[in-house]
């Protein structure tokens, strides 16, 4: 059982950067965890919004494993605090069994195959953020998860 962060476009900020190195690092004591960058694509100016994320799609899908449980992060998906999320993944990790792979997509989201091929779809927020804070912020959300699945004194209510 492991669990991936799956991105289109390499993390270009230094600040992102630093975030992913600390929550991996920490993340690591809990469970295998990696991140899987997509290169973004090349010369799309020429292409549509639909092109770029058929495009986008492929190359997410080919990065999925037909076992895995494939979660996407997306704004129209179901938002949960933390500690609801940390008994989602609890679930998921004890009756479930599958390596999970959260997916965050391109600028303009996902193909409708990747849609179809999703287990679920949740949303860090009604606000829209960037695609490089998110994979920090999602990062920090997922040991957070870990603290209170295990009683740490990480997360306070």
């Amino acid at each position: 059982m492991k669990i991936t962060l799956l991105t289109v476009g390499k993390t270009d900020r230094d600040w992102v950067k630093q975030g992913l190195d600390i929550y991996t690092s920490r993340l690591k004591h809990y469970i295998p965890f990696s991140i899987v960058e997509i290169p973004e694509l090349k010369n799309v100016s020429a292409l549509s919004k639909d092109q770029i994320k058929t495009k986008e799609g492929e190359l997410i899908l080919k990065s999925i494993r037909p076992t895995d449980d494939m979660i996407l992060l997306d704004e129209r998906g179901r938002e949960y605090s933390s500690v609801e999320f940390a008994k989602v993944l609890q679930d998921k990790i004890s009756y479930v069994g599958k390596d999970i792979v959260f997916v965050i997509g391109g600028a303009y989201g996902f193909s409708e195959e990747v849609y179809k091929r999703a287990s679920s779809k949740m949303s860090l927020s009604r606000m829209t953020f960037s695609h490089q804070m998110v994979r920090a912020i999602f990062a920090e959300q997922i040991y957070r998860a870990f603290t209170i699945m295990r009683g740490e004194p990480y997360h306070h209510e």
